[in-house]
């Protein structure tokens, strides 16, 4: 069984740029499986920085859904392999028009690979339930969601961080 971390947080709170340091730890070949598309300007900036960040030994793949069926593909075939990020693939699934248990128990599924895995896995997810209660049912249904997908992930995750202002805190291993 290989080693599975959650890496949690607000925005630019550092989360990645842990998980993409822990992972470098097992050194080449990385897998990076990106769940986000440049759908406008401003987001294709976000990715190309995030890229511009990597070294050439990282892959990426692109899955901006089928997380389950990328990390089984994909398993064996890195030394790590880091997913960023969780709350984009919920985001996903949620505009592609399934509903809230349908995608918690995709949550589940994948949460069920982790003891079979081969590959050590990181998981970046970020933290959208420590501020004010939206006021649109979407941006509500979205913060319970990925409360509760980041819950399935830490309870079936070896590690669990956190980070606020760019400092990790070990929550969990």
């Amino acid at each position: 069984m290989a080693r599975v971390t959650l890496i949690t947080g607000g925005a630019r709170s550092g989360k990645s740029r842990l998980a993409e340091r822990l992972a470098a730890a097992y050194g080449p070949p990385l897998g990076y499986l990106a769940t986000g598309s440049p759908g406008d300007d401003e987001m294709a900036e976000r990715i190309a920085r995030h890229q511009a960040r990597r070294c050439g030994d990282w892959h990426t793949i692109e899955e901006p859904l089928r997380l389950a069926e990328a990390l089984q593909d994909h398993d064996g075939r890195f030394n790590a392999m880091l997913v960023d990020c969780v709350t984009l693939w919920l985001t996903n699934h949620l505009l592609a028009g399934s509903d809230p248990a349908t995608i918690l128990e995709e949550a589940r599924r994948v949460a069920a690979l982790f003891p079979r895995l081969q590959t050590p896995l990181l998981l970046v997810s970020s933290e959208v339930g420590m501020g004010i209660v939206p006021e649109n049912r979407l941006a509500r249904e979205f913060r319970d969601l990925a409360g509760e997908a980041n819950e399935i992930f830490a309870d079936a995750a070896d590690e669990v961080y956190v980070t606020i202002s760019g400092l990790p805190l070990k929550l969990k291993g």
